[in-house]
């Protein structure tokens, strides 16, 4: 910042990130106009779309992983034992619960397309509509 003296007191000059930053500032507290309403409601439901089929994906992947990791750890540790009398038949149940897993785990991806699709084709005439109105 520098002080210049000036004929009815000082004047100020702030330099080029400073006054990006008074800019920022201002920008918080000056109302939105309609144009950007419009597009971050566009950029919203945008983002929307991704989201839900993230969080359904993730959750069938951690969920077959965990089912996935339990059959394994039937497969491989003494935990066998505590199946008393089913104890010769903790491998074959350990792979079939780890297989469940697997299958739950692979179909993460597959559901995360056909839910961004379906997502997709639901919002698809608010997107052309407001993006109609913006580029006109």
């Amino acid at each position: 910042m520098d002080n210049q003296n000036n004929q009815n007191g000082f004047s100020y000059t702030y330099s080029a990130r400073e006054q990006a930053e008074l800019k920022r500032i201002r920008e918080k507290y000056t109302p939105p106009t309609e144009t950007e309403d419009k597009m971050e409601r566009l950029r919203r439901l945008d983002a929307g779309v991704t989201r839900k089929a993230q969080t359904v994906s993730l959750f069938l992947g951690i969920v077959g992983v965990l089912i996935l990791g339990a059959g394994m750890s039937l497969c491989m540790s003494d935990f066998a034992d505590i199946l008393g009398s089913y104890r010769d038949r903790a491998m074959v149940i350990g792979v079939a619960i780890g297989l469940v897993g697997g299958i739950i785990a692979s179909l993460a991806y597959p559901i995360h397309n056909l839910i961004v699709r379906r997502e997709r084709k639901r919002i698809a005439p608010e997107i052309i509509r407001l993006t109609d109105e913006l580029m006109k």
